[in-house]
């Protein structure tokens, strides 16, 4: 996606969480702002950026702020990855967030979103998940935790209970854990969401036997009422 954007561009990487993409696509030489509902994901994402030495705003803001940051029509390309959109409350949710995405989008701008497969995880209905190995983070190593509650109906709450056992050099074990709410959607639930969002829908990567995967959607270009052509950046060879 990011061969497709002119160089310089604007983009805007929307719940960065730790920062990875954001940092990455600066590094590219992109125009980069990063949000995030969390400031301690902000902070984050600024060290990143500090350690890379690459210049990028990093702001707390929830996707119902987006557009109180005069970025209206502000960026060539939005990117909402790494499963953020699940935590949107469902459908509406989704669809506000979308909204609010799309705002800041320049005429012809890229949205780009990816997802984990909710109709596969829904099939294979897990409970109980372990990792086979210890995952090391900033020198601590841990085993990671997932219990599912997923319930008979899409619409009803979907619950995550994630726990890492951390494991000290002596053997000492300390437990930190956290629920998650999500709401869980199907490829067609997100393609009627974007399109209910005044998106259009560019191409998809989603298959029943992939674990995730990545759509793309555009805003719509103006039309110049004199020729009847639409005008707005172009933003790549396929779109």
């Amino acid at each position: 996606m990011v061969d497709e954007l002119d160089s310089g561009a604007r983009v805007l990487d929307c719940a960065a969480g730790t920062g990875e993409i954001a940092v990455g696509l600066a590094l590219r030489g992109l125009r980069v702002v990063a949000t995030d509902a969390s400031s301690a994901m902000i902070q984050r994402t600024r060290e990143l950026a500090d350690r890379h030495r690459v210049d990028l705003e990093a702001i707390r803001c929830p996707w119902s702020e987006l557009e109180r940051h005069g970025w209206e029509q502000a960026f060539d390309a939005v990117f909402c990855v790494g499963n953020s959109l699940t935590h949107a409350n469902g459908s509406a949710g989704r669809r506000a967030a979308m909204a609010a995405m799309r705002a800041v989008l320049r005429d012809g701008g890229l949205l780009v979103v990816t997802s984990r497969n909710w109709e596969q995880l829904r099939a294979d209905r897990p409970r109980l998940q372990v990792t086979d190995s210890l995952v090391e983070r900033d020198g601590r190593h841990g085993l990671v935790i997932h219990c599912w509650m997923i319930p008979d109906a899409w619409d009803e709450p979907h619950h995550l209970d994630l726990a890492v056992a951390i494991v000290d050099q002596a053997g000492e074990v300390t437990t930190v854990a956290e629920r998650l709410t999500f709401s869980p959607f199907t490829h067609q639930m997100l393609d009627a969401d974007l399109r209910a969002a005044e998106l259009t829908p560019l191409s998809s990567t989603y298959a029943p036997n992939t674990d995730r995967y990545l759509v793309t959607a555009r805003r719509g270009r103006r039309t110049n009422p004199g020729t009847g052509r639409a005008t707005g950046p172009n933003l790549g060879r396929s779109y």
